[in-house]
């Protein structure tokens, strides 16, 4: 079973989701003129005015709090257990292919941010959209946005949960040989405690836990880069080399390092696949271009800065060519080359904080595909226990491999749903970014949206009055 699990798996990646997400990303790239180079001085400057002028007093989900949600499911096991395993599979030149994908997916990251803006609905605690809620409001298609939310709800609240708490347990088992039992029981209860807070309270834990473990993280990779300044030429050599298969036989030739880059990039920073529209919908703004800007700087900050961080961590330790060392190990190993004993054990806080953030982020994608096909209040209950309880403890027991593949082909088929309404639907988020444009170049500071100004589909906007 686990070898047919891997063969369409790696048939899926190889020849159909490689060249439909970077040709989604190089088209929305060239079609929006660079989006997002010209413009990462107003995605900086956007979210600092967020993070500082948001009225807490409202019950809304700001700018900054639908970013950290976002980044709570990004920023996870991909960025450490992910690169590790890319890098030991695919060699050093699958990290080239995880920034190509992230400087193109960018863009997928705008389009499919800005239209979750536009087709957002209002909801009691805050707005609420996502796939599931455009593919519906602007294909007029019920039965593919049904299909969406039942694809993204097994691939993150449940398969992807399950990820995040395998790693959680390995990390702390060989950093401190905890019992995997006994950590998924503690795992459970906490999410479970959080999940049932709903939004709200996912927003407030994930915008406090993701910037210092964002931090953290950062500074501990910059010390050890600091530590040996004289082999970075030499990494970025490797890697290149590697990329275009001219180095030393490392990983599985070229077409493996290209597809490992590809699905671990995917899995880090979800450009394309359609999981952070659910939080970019949240947001209270006044257009929605501003929120698929933000996010946007969400793929960038996941993949060039936190996944970065590993990366160079792994290749200046080289112990990415020792037969049998991947996943979260690797990462442990490497760190514990760089700065002693005590790197397994950051790796586990850090892991912990990363996964944990990303378990409680993936939990929010899954309620609001759940919302979107029942509203009664059992069926949520239901989901949150099975999303926060049974899959975290069904992660912490499970193999590395069988839970890997298992969400890799969940991805895929939610990702290629993804892109099919994203280009069918793509022409309107090229207009709001010409009106945002516009209202810039007119003066105005913080353009505002309205939805008269977008006669032909008025009827299918719920808010923006």
């Amino acid at each position: 079973m686990e070898q047919l699990i891997t063969s369409i798996n790696d048939f899926l990646w190889t020849y159909i989701l490689l060249a439909a997400l970077l040709g989604c990303g190089i088209w929305f790239t060239w079609r929006m003129r660079f989006v997002q180079f010209r413009m990462f001085g107003e995605m900086i400057r956007l979210l600092g005015d967020s993070a500082k002028k948001f009225d807490h007093s409202k019950r809304h989900i700001s700018s900054f709090q639908a970013f950290t949600v976002s980044l709570a499911s990004r920023v996870g096991t991909g960025n450490l257990a992910g690169v590790a395993t890319a890098i030991a599979l695919g060699g050093p030149g699958a990290v080239f292919w995880m920034w190509v994908i992230a400087l193109v997916g960018a863009a997928t990251a705008f389009v499919e941010s800005t239209l979750a803006q536009l087709y957002k609905q209002p909801h009691t605690d805050s707005y609420i959209g996502g796939p599931a809620y455009y593919i519906y409001k602007g294909m007029h298609s019920r039965w593919m946005a049904a299909l969406f939310a039942v694809l993204i709800t097994i691939t993150f609240a449940l398969s992807n949960n399950s990820v995040q708490s395998n790693t959680i347990c390995g990390a702390m088992e060989t950093a401190f040989g905890f019992n995997p039992t006994i950590i998924g029981i503690v795992l459970s209860v906490i999410t479970l405690f959080v999940v049932f807070g709903g939004i709200q309270r996912v927003a407030r834990v994930s915008s406090f836990v993701v910037p210092i473990m964002a931090i953290g993280y950062l500074i501990i990779a910059i010390i050890v880069v600091i530590m040996n300044i004289g082999l970075i030429p030499h990494v970025f050599r490797v890697i290149v080399e590697n990329a275009f298969g001219f180095g030393p036989a490392l990983g599985g030739g070229l077409g493996m390092t290209i597809i490992y880059g590809v699905k671990r990039g995917l899995f880090s920073n979800e450009a394309g696949e359609g999981s952070a529209p659910n939080a970019a919908a949240t947001a209270a703004v006044t257009h929605p271009v501003k929120q698929g800007l933000i996010q946007a700087l969400g793929v960038f900050t996941d993949t060039l800065l936190v996944c970065s961080c590993t990366a160079f961590i792994i290749l200046i330790s080289g112990l990415y060519e020792v037969e049998g060392l991947n996943g979260i190990a690797l990462t442990q190993n490497a760190l514990e080359s760089e700065i002693g004993s005590s790197g397994p054990v950051f790796i586990a806080i850090a892991i912990f904080l990363f996964a944990y953030s990303s378990i409680i982020g993936n939990y929010y994608y899954g309620e609001a595909n759940v919302r979107y096909l029942s509203d009664k209040r059992w069926v949520l209950t239901v989901f949150r226990i099975l999303s926060g309880g049974v899959m975290v403890m069904f992660g912490a027991l499970a193999s590395l491999e069988t839970v890997w593949n298992i969400v890799d082909i969940c991805m895929a088929l939610l990702t290629a749903c993804n892109l099919i309404a994203i280009v069918t639907l793509g022409k309107y988020a090229f207009r709001l970014l010409e009106d945002y444009r516009q209202q810039k170049r007119n003066g105005i500071k913080s353009p505002e949206f309205h939805r008269s100004s977008m006669p032909d589909i008025e009827k299918d906007i719920d808010c923006w009055e």
